[in-house]
């Protein structure tokens, strides 16, 4: 447990709806509170080993989901290529200003980085 906290921690945004209610607040507790088995255990009032036992297989339903649908992938390969494109518009953006000096091209860079950030926030917050 604990390997891979911040893995997890994705899997638990894009599949923790398929959890129980009591794996949810359990792998809350470890994850995001970054509390101990031993503080979980004596939170909820249950034993040390329950509470291992319970986000165990909270990890492995959320891995298992991940490797059917490729959810958390698939979106971190989009971010990457819209951090890519992003990058480029700076690129353009700043050749304009430093020899272009084109209004048009900065008004199409604009648009392209608002349009950018869009799909960036429509994805965080749809999870996709």
């Amino acid at each position: 447990m604990k390997n891979e906290p911040f893995e997890m921690c994705m899997l638990f945004d894009f599949y923790g709806d398929i959890l129980t209610d009591k794996q949810k607040e359990l792998f809350d507790l470890y994850y995001n509170n970054d509390l101990s088995l031993a503080e979980i255990s004596e939170h909820v009032g249950i034993t040390r080993q329950g509470v291992r036992d319970s986000i165990v297989r909270a990890e492995h339903s959320l891995v298992n989901m991940e490797q059917r649908l490729g959810l958390a992938a698939r979106y971190g390969g989009l971010q990457s290529q819209l951090d890519e494109i992003a990058d480029m518009v700076g690129e353009i953006r700043f050749i304009n200003q430093t020899r272009c000096r084109n209004p048009e091209i900065a008004q199409l860079t604009q648009r392209i980085s608002e349009r950018l950030k869009q799909l960036s926030d429509e994805g965080v917050s749809h999870g996709i």
